[in-house]
């Protein structure tokens, strides 16, 4: 594994699941939280972080996460959250990422929705020039919010409409936040050309994807485990190329499932399906997006092929232009011809 780690690490990636404020290391958020002492339950500590980071199940994952939402107060911490973000990704080779941002969440505690788009489009062009990353926006419905969440992400996207903006995504619970409710903004945002990636599937089961696919539109599901519990719907996503975006540490940290030797994975791949691997909320994980590899190479017992071979797919399943899937599939292959021999 130490061979197959050095490959993991050297070999350009996408990244097609990763949220913005949950990729927020442990000296970004304990600085936020020493600005903000005494305001916040985050601890002002990196160290304590990592026992803050400690969830019970999905519901106190949450909350968890809106008290790091909580820590981002103005435009400032916006640029710099979202160009450290991109400086951790480059970090692991990922030539190119498509990072889901919640910005109903920053403007109503007090954000202004255009300082907020200036503020990631400013960071995500340095970016580009200081770390030769290419980052795109999924502009994310919050569920638990409801669907005044739901009008306000869409107004945002439509009105502010970033160059950067490519999907429209429904991330948050899934227990009692129904799908098809949020169909009438999914199909305002599929009719103004973003592509639509909602969650489902996580924490509920198949029915969930059935709706993301009906009545969202859905091309590409987020997590999407929950398809390992209905053949005919595992059928109809290889028919159909539609991507999983597997987060395999996520699932097990946030309780979705008991135990990593149990994760769908192999038999989502079995099955034919179109199968991306992606990190979700890392540093709140304890992972990375090559740690999730290497994860991915245990459940499936594959080597470097077949680490290229879902690298590849994540290619495939990405939103990028066909000239630059084609650049990027071309390095994983140059790659592997060179370091995974």
């Amino acid at each position: 594994m130490t061979d197959l780690s050095a490959f993991i690490a050297g070999m350009p990636k996408v990244e097609l699941h990763v949220h913005h404020v949950g990729s927020a290391s442990p000296r970004i958020v304990a600085e936020l939280a020493a600005r903000h002492e005494g305001r916040s339950p985050v601890p002002a500590d990196p160290e304590k972080l990592a026992d803050y980071f400690e969830f019970r199940d999905f519901a106190h994952f949450i909350e968890v996460y809106l008290s790091v939402v909580d820590l981002i107060r103005d435009q400032e911490d916006v640029w710099i959250l979202t160009h450290e973000v991109a400086r951790e990704l480059a970090r692991q080779q990922v030539r190119y990422a498509e990072l889901t941002v919640t910005p109903y969440s920053h403007v109503r505690r007090g954000i202004p929705a255009p300082a907020f788009c200036e503020a990631i489009e400013d960071a995500r062009k340095r970016a580009e020039a200081d770390f030769g990353i290419e980052l795109r926006w999924c502009f994310d419905i919050p569920g638990e919010a409801g669907l005044e969440s739901a009008e306000e992400t869409l107004r945002i996207a439509l009105e502010e409409r970033p160059d950067g903006l490519i999907s429209f995504g429904l991330g948050g619970p899934e227990i009692g936040v129904p799908r098809p409710q949020f169909k009438p903004y999914f199909d305002q945002a599929r009719a103004a050309g973003l592509r639509s990636v909602p969650h489902a599937g996580e924490t509920t089961g198949p029915q969930t994807i059935w709706d993301a696919l009906r009545e969202l539109g859905a091309e590409r599901i987020g997590h999407g485990i929950a398809a390992a519990q209905d053949p005919e719907l595992m059928a109809y996503l290889a028919e159909h190329r539609i991507a999983m975006e597997v987060c395999p540490t996520s699932n097990l940290r946030t309780r979705a499932v008991a135990d990593l030797a149990e994760h769908p994975l192999p038999r989502l791949v079995e099955a034919g399906l179109l199968v991306t691997i992606n990190s979700d909320d890392p540093p709140m994980f304890g992972t990375t997006l090559n740690d999730e590899y290497a994860v991915a190479a245990g459940l499936l017992g594959v080597g470097a092929e077949g680490i290229a071979g879902l690298a590849r797919d994540a290619v495939t399943a990405s939103f990028l232009d066909p000239a630059g899937k084609q650049r990027i599939i071309n390095e994983i292959d140059a790659y592997l011809a060179t370091a995974g021999r």
